[in-house]
């Protein structure tokens, strides 16, 4: 009577604790909370870790994209014509120098000069197009809407000129960070070809590396989350620096041929501004449309031709053909984690947001899959799953037995 009693008391703290989804979801948040409130206690031990981080990362940012971009040749020359890995890896260093030193001699200074004419002449183009805008407000039907214009107007202009008055003071003001980036970026440029050489060469070792250090029953699914984790950042890298190239080339094609002053610095903008998801290109059309405003009305519509090719182009040929649906994002998911992730971490969170959202969201099914496999807490759907094969396949053997 009393083991009757004892197991019958089990069963209930097993039914609303331990297999309880709602209680196993709240002790998981407590834990979680817990352990970020651990971390902000002790963050002055993680400190030295932070310098250490923010030192390494930059020159290892910069080598992994180059790797996964460099990586595929060098795999298929390996492969197909048994090219050996040393060989192909210094002749692609070696182009990748020849193309910098030729774009640092013939494409930088052109670039260079006309940002500098364009940063020269905002103020200037920026009073035409506030001037041109509020003589076409002159017109009586526009007139409920003038004020509102007029307002928008003055704030955008006042908040142009104070942030650079800011970001110009504090240049001035912050000589010894300005010499720290300098430094940060040389140490980066010079050491980012090493990591890389040592990627490309021993890279395909690391996932077996890596595995071998994880228990011998979790072996084989470690190695394919790697798998994935390489599979979902190498696509991610690779489309948008190929789109953002063709989206460069395209507008700097377009507007060489209709004429747009600051041609090859606006299609510059672009292609850079295209590795933000959505927004890049909208918001770089927007200094174009600016300029081409000044020159003349035909120059305006000849910039919005352009536009819609180039988003007829890219939308229709370039990103299907290079993308795809590979992130399997949904484009809701993808603008709000954008918003969220510029308000947190501002610039960085726009470019590595969503490439971070990706790899945590496979970890996370990964686990939460292997939780529901060896939980007691989903064990009634799977019995429920379970049973509807059982009588799917009693039903499939039925009906043989009837033909």
């Amino acid at each position: 009577m009393n083991y009757e009693r004892k197991d019958k008391q089990t069963t209930v703290f097993q039914k609303w604790f331990l297999n309880n989804r709602f209680s196993v979801v709240l002790v998981n948040l407590l834990l979680f909370f817990l352990v970020i409130w651990l971390f902000n206690k002790v963050s002055f031990v993680l400190n030295p870790a932070k310098l250490f981080m923010s030192a390494v990362l930059p020159p290892l940012i910069l080598a992994v994209i180059q790797y996964y971009i460099m990586n595929p040749l060098v795999d298929l020359l390996e492969r197909k014509f048994k090219v050996p890995r040393v060989i192909t890896i210094v002749g692609l260093l070696v182009i990748v120098a020849v193309l910098l030193i030729w774009a640092i001699n013939t494409l930088l200074p052109i670039v260079q000069s006309q940002i500098n004419s364009l940063i020269k002449n905002w103020p200037h183009i920026w009073e035409d197009a506030v001037s041109a805008v509020q003589n076409a407000l002159q017109d009586p039907q526009l007139h409920s809407v003038k004020n509102s214009l007029n307002s928008a107007l003055s704030q955008a202009q006042n908040l142009l000129f104070k942030s650079g008055k800011t970001a110009f003071n504090t240049a001035i003001t912050n000589i010894s960070s300005a010499i720290s980036v300098v430094t940060m970026i040389f140490m980066t440029l010079f050491t980012a070809p090493f990591i890389l050489f040592f990627m490309l060469k021993d890279g395909h070792q690391l996932r077996p590396y890596l595995t071998g250090f994880a228990p011998k029953r979790w072996q084989a699914s470690f190695s394919q989350l790697l798998y994935d984790i390489n599979t979902a950042l190498a696509s991610y890298i690779r489309g948008q620096i190929t789109v953002a190239l063709w989206v460069g080339i395209m507008f700097g094609i377009g507007y060489t041929v209709i004429g747009e002053p600051y041609a090859v610095a606006l299609a510059v903008l672009s292609g850079v501004l295209n590795l933000i998801p959505y927004f890049g290109t909208f918001i770089s059309i927007i200094p174009a449309l600016v300029i081409a405003m000044m020159v003349s009305f035909p120059m305006l519509i000849k910039v919005l031709i352009v536009f819609a090719i180039e988003q007829t182009i890219e939308s229709r040929i370039i990103s299907p053909l290079v993308m795809g649906n590979k992130m399997e994002m949904h484009p809701v998911t993808t603008i709000l984690l954008l918003i969220g992730a510029s308000s947190v971490w501002g610039l960085w969170g726009v470019i590595f947001g969503i490439p971070i959202y990706a790899v945590l969201k496979i970890i996370t099914m990964r686990v939460y899959n292997y939780y529901r496999k060896v939980s007691q807490v989903f064990a009634e759907d799977q019995s429920d799953k379970d049973q509807a094969k059982t009588a799917n396949q009693v039903k499939d053997t039925k009906d043989i037995v009837k033909d």
